[in-house]
């Protein structure tokens, strides 16, 4: 290869200061070596890099065109250097966090804000799953941290759960769905008979979760949180909600809050990550999510 990141900067500092003189002396060097560098050079590309007719030196159109190529390859490679250093010093090139379904994501952005704050070029790579898919991106690798994952953990080496808070959950169906005028508490057995709206699970390895179905009740599999919501507005569906997704739409009428007997109203969440691959990206991410109040914080955003 005949250019080198050696003569990239002489020709940036001869470009810069005018002369070969002052750019030998900016870059602590003999000005012969710098001229032995250019001319090498252009006889090597067959091309002229400088107008020399002048009492300081000028770039030819093409030299022009190598010197700010050149500058951005010479930023390029100070980058590289500095990625180096960091992941020598235990950065990682990039950190994988993923958010329950459940969450908003506008919580995240006061953290992240934080730790660009820091200038250590990790990475961000954020992602959404749902009920066991947020386990299940953690134990195939596809995220190092899980914010908000809901049930128990499961049991594998390496594996860190925290918990972070609970969320209470409310079965609720619209005021023209025959749920609405049944006295309250409503049998479990009673719920099963119509058709229920569920967050399809994202897990591509562990058994999928469902939450507050039945095996034999109809369903009605939605992709989102705010689609299941949707849906229980509509009428074409029964089921349970975060208490405070369904405050507002409960509070407009939307939806009729029912008890039923048996559910189970409180999900317990968590922060989790393995420990066999932590670098201090993914440290400086737990200490600042780890706070047993981190779902109320998250919540407040709704």
């Amino acid at each position: 290869m005949k250019l080198s990141f050696e003569v990239l900067e002489a020709l940036d500092a001869i470009d810069r200061t005018g002369t070969f003189t002052e750019a030998a002396e900016l870059l602590h060097r003999v000005p012969s070596s710098l001229t032995y560098l250019v001319q090498k050079l252009e006889s090597d590309l067959e091309v002229e890099l400088f107008d020399r007719s002048g009492r300081r030196v000028k770039l030819t159109h093409t030299g022009r065109v190598v010197v700010e190529e050149g500058r951005r390859l010479l930023f390029a490679g100070e980058q590289l250097e500095r990625k180096a250093k960091r992941v020598q010093d235990g950065w990682e090139t990039e950190l994988r966090i993923c958010l329950d379904e459940i969450l908003p994501f506008e919580a995240m952005w006061p953290y992240v804000h934080d730790f660009y704050g820091l200038n250590m070029d990790t990475h961000l790579r954020f992602s959404r799953e749902v009920l066991g898919g947020t386990w299940d991106a953690l134990i195939t690798r596809r995220a190092d941290l899980v914010i908000g994952a809901a049930g128990e953990p499961p049991q594998l080496p390496h594996l860190v759960a925290r918990p972070i808070g609970s969320l209470r959950h409310i079965f609720a169906v619209a005021p023209s769905h025959p749920l609405a005028a049944l006295p309250e508490p409503v049998s479990m057995d009673t719920v099963m008979q119509y058709r229920g709206a569920v967050i399809s699970d994202t897990s591509r390895e562990l058994a999928p979760r469902t939450v507050a179905s039945g095996a034999n009740q109809p369903c009605i599999a939605v992709p989102t949180l705010a689609a299941k919501l949707e849906a229980q507005c509509e009428g074409l569906a029964a089921g349970t909600l975060p208490e405070c997704i369904a405050a507002r739409a409960i509070e407009e009428g939307k939806l009729v809050p029912k008890r039923v007997s048996g559910m189970r109203e409180v999900t317990y969440c968590y922060l989790a990550w393995r420990d066999d691959e932590s670098g201090r990206a993914l440290q400086w991410w737990v200490e600042q999510l780890d706070l047993p109040d981190l779902i109320d914080r998250f919540i407040a955003y709704i």
